[in-house]
């Protein structure tokens, strides 16, 4: 029969912990959280939950290839296999990842990185901007997938001048051939000789969807530029380039679609 070990309150629940794996304080510091000491007071707080249960016994042993770890609610990635970055699409460039054609592809600008990464979503050839790549297959399906509400913002260039009630229009809903579609916010942002800025915030993920509807209301676009996929700016990042996403984007992505 065993006595409980003077001093050691947590005595019981270490005693069903795993044998392997590396302690949280020790992983939460390798993701970038902060300082192992600093991550150990989140542990004390009860600010961390692993798979689903507030963690406060220091030395808590967790796999970091399975194991789903959220501070204050937010998903932490600590698993280093996972890649996630932003891309500057240009235009022509395909959103593939190989083209029997030879046209070029998204995965011409990665293909040599050592870790395989796809496309999440697709842009079409003539558009710009912003497109995630990653190996996250969870993510990737949630953020492509209509339910999850996903918000993509872009800028359009089309002729001008606009009637008054354009806007009104495609806050309510524009009837196209595949049904009607609103978007969630419209501005025009600059007044420029012969042609119009807008910017359109839209969680709609059909074909062509922002092209087809500023056709439709009278202002056919001539340059389409998406710049941002939820919480993912595409901000200064030029044509070609593609940066790795942070810490901080990884887990409001994952938040947004409930992971």
């Amino acid at each position: 029969m065993w006595e409980e070990e003077e001093g050691d309150p947590n005595w019981a629940a270490k005693l069903d912990e795993p044998k392997e794996g590396d302690r949280l304080q020790k992983v939460l510091a390798a993701a970038g959280v902060g300082s192992r000491r600093a991550c150990e007071e989140l542990i004390e707080e009860g600010r961390v939950s692993v798979d689903g249960e507030v963690v406060r016994v220091q030395g808590k042993r967790v796999d970091p290839l399975t194991a789903v770890i959220h501070v204050d609610g937010q998903r932490v990635i600590v698993d280093d296999r996972m890649v996630y970055l932003a891309f500057n699409k240009p235009k022509g460039v395909l959103s593939a990842m190989t083209d029997d054609k030879g046209r070029p592809t998204v995965g011409d600008y990665v293909a040599d990185r050592d870790t395989r990464v796809f496309h999440v979503g697709r842009l079409d050839a003539e558009s710009e901007g912003l497109l995630l790549l990653t190996n996250d297959g969870a993510l990737s399906h949630r953020l492509t997938h209509p339910s999850y509400g996903v918000l993509k913002t872009y800028l359009a260039e089309v002729p001008g001048p606009m009637q008054s009630d354009v806007r009104k229009r495609l806050l309510e809903g524009v009837d196209l051939e595949d049904g009607l579609v609103k978007v969630d916010k419209f501005r025009v942002v600059d007044n420029l000789p012969g042609k119009l800025l807008v910017e359109v915030v839209i969680h709609e993920g059909r074909k062509h969807v922002v092209r087809r509807l500023l056709e439709e209301v009278g202002h056919p676009v001539s340059r389409l530029v998406r710049t941002s996929i939820g919480a993912v700016q595409l901000a200064s990042l030029k044509p070609g380039k593609f940066r790795h996403l942070n810490r901080e984007e990884i887990g409001r992505l994952h938040s947004e679609v409930g992971l």
